[in-house]
């Protein structure tokens, strides 16, 4: 990356988070590391990612991409939703995650779908566009299932009224006995690592030509969630923002650093909060 996306708070930080962290990673280690790449051509040709060159190291942990099929059915891989950032978002963000953190962090993406039982080998999943995502019964079920056996679920750049229906049907199978609420400011997940009072609605890269930080009638940005039966996170939603543009075009001089940064300590939060909680 060209750009530095904020210091690391960790000298600051309680040892008992990194030994909550370490106790969490044991097992990961030697589930995830042996784990083998899956993924597919780049989708954002006007902006690349090159495979890096060790991208077949063993790690503790490695980004998680959600592939789903669309609401009209069935997937597609050229111009899909899921594809969204893809994959320079993914590999420029765990970048930042190697450099502000201390997990060992495979520098690509995996590529998993509900179809099968592979996201039972991934502790945290990122899903994108998800006001586009249509979920069937049975995938419904399969999300809901690693939720409550300890997954964790991130969803970001989707925009306005429309596309928040959108999400909640599909959700709605998830979670047909679970709302979704409001993140406080004061909730765990926005202090685990860095203090996240002073957050802002991330724009993506739209915003360097309309000037909006917003999209559509997504005006104010909508941090929200769900929690498991003891209190636990796990579904953080980032609704009216992109934080995957951030992180794809946090190594452009023109899209501004502080959205950039903010973006990184958004993500590394959510991160240590899921394997910690």
């Amino acid at each position: 990356m060209q750009r530095a996306v904020g210091s690391s708070t960790f000298g600051s930080v309680p040892r008992r988070i990194f030994f909550l962290v370490a106790i969490g990673l044991l097992v990961g280690a030697a589930i995830y590391g042996q784990r083998r790449y899956r993924g597919y051509g780049g989708f954002e040709e006007d902006n690349p990612a090159p495979m890096p060159a060790d991208a077949g190291e063993k790690t503790e942990w490695a980004f998680a991409r959600l592939q789903y099929p669309g609401f009209q059915g069935g997937y597609r891989w050229r111009r899909s939703s899921w594809t969204t950032d893809y994959p320079k978002a993914d590999r420029q963000f765990v970048q930042g995650v190697r450099r502000l953190t201390r997990l060992h962090t495979r520098s690509v993406e995996q590529v998993v779908n509900l179809d099968g039982n592979e996201i039972y080998n991934w502790p945290w999943i990122y899903a994108v566009e998800v006001g586009h995502w249509g979920l069937a019964e049975e995938q419904a079920k399969k999300l809901r299932d690693y939720l409550d056996h300890g997954g964790f679920l991130m969803v970001d750049d989707f925009h306005g009224t429309y596309e928040w229906e959108v999400f909640m049907e599909s959700l709605t199978r998830v979670f047909p006995d679970r709302p979704v609420v409001d993140l406080e400011s004061s909730e765990a997940i926005f202090h685990v690592i860095y203090d996240l009072d002073q957050r802002v609605q991330v724009p993506g890269i739209q915003y360097l030509r309309s000037g909006r930080t917003y999209e559509q009638d997504g005006i104010s940005p909508k941090w929200g969630g769900v929690f498991d039966e003891k209190g636990r996170l796990v579904v953080a939603i980032c609704h009216n923002m992109d934080l995957g543009d951030a992180w794809e075009w946090a190594d452009y001089p023109a899209y501004p650093e502080k959205y950039a940064s903010l973006a990184y300590r958004i993500g590394v939060n959510y991160i240590v909060y899921a394997m910690t909680h």
